[in-house]
């Protein structure tokens, strides 16, 4: 088992289909060069110490220790349950620093990038000692973040952050992850300064999604967001809200541009 470890992330931006991941539709993400970084080194004991100087801030647990339910956003404790219930067993702690340059609460996905770090660290410091793969890494960071505490989002980011580079994702009928052969060049990515409202805006427009698909459905048993297209809204508009419709429009151009 190595004695330390270094484990590095970069945060990403969605190019095309931005909000089209949690309704099973595709998505092209990009990693971004602004990275988390985690230096890790094994403990004596088997407590976990994570030092965040970025934040002022620092986290502590034990790795034997039965955390039952967990405080939104508690992703180094969600992630430890995570590996343990899938059989990861450690036979001593961890000292982790942890430092970031990508912007929190901007859309970057820094969140992301510390559970797909946290997962990287946690597997090869394991008692198994197991380099996982991008998939895997991305679908354990996705049950960490996401399932354990019922948010709204899909799994964009955590393949993202997970496999890096330019990616297409499908994610109906099962999730595909192809990655492309691009090269781009610098682009400017502005904060406001201004933190985002992630899970609200996701639940927003999500549960607003789906509940276009419940009544169109209704009346259109064969509608489905992965066949209808922008042509199909002149029927659609009689059967909706005016915000609905807007949405579904959106929506619906958003798949087609991707």
């Amino acid at each position: 088992m190595p004695d330390e470890l270094v484990v590095s992330t970069p945060g990403r931006i969605c190019l095309f289909g931005e909000h089209q991941d949690y309704l099973r539709l595709p998505v092209i993400p990009a990693a971004i060069s602004l990275r988390i970084t985690f230096e890790s080194k094994r403990r004596r004991d088997s407590l976990v110490h994570i030092s965040l100087p970025d934040v002022n801030s620092s986290e502590s647990f034990s790795l034997e220790e039965d955390f039952g339910s967990l405080k939104p956003g508690d992703y180094f404790r969600s992630v430890s349950q995570i590996l343990r219930k899938a059989g990861y067993t450690f036979a001593t702690g961890i000292d982790c620093v942890v430092r970031s340059s990508i912007p929190i609460k901007a859309g970057t996905s820094s969140s992301s990038a510390l559970v797909v770090s946290w997962v990287n660290v946690l597997a090869q410091m394991s008692e198994q000692q197991r380099t996982l793969d991008p998939d895997q890494i991305g679908r354990y960071a996705h049950e960490a973040e996401v399932v354990a505490f019922q948010q709204a989002g899909g799994m964009m980011d955590q393949f993202s952050t997970a496999y890096g580079g330019v990616l297409s994702i499908d994610f109906f009928p099962d999730t595909n992850v192809k990655p492309l052969d691009v090269q781009l060049k610098n682009f400017v990515l502005g904060d406001s300064g201004e933190p985002k409202d992630t899970q609200g805006i996701l639940s927003r427009v999500k549960s607003g999604v789906l509940d276009i698909v419940k009544r169109l459905s209704a009346n259109h048993p064969e509608f489905s967001l992965h066949s209808a297209t922008f042509d199909h809204m002149t029927e659609f508009k009689k059967e909706l809200t005016e915000n609905q419709a807007l949405l579904l429009e959106g929506t619906l151009q958003n798949h087609e541009i991707t």
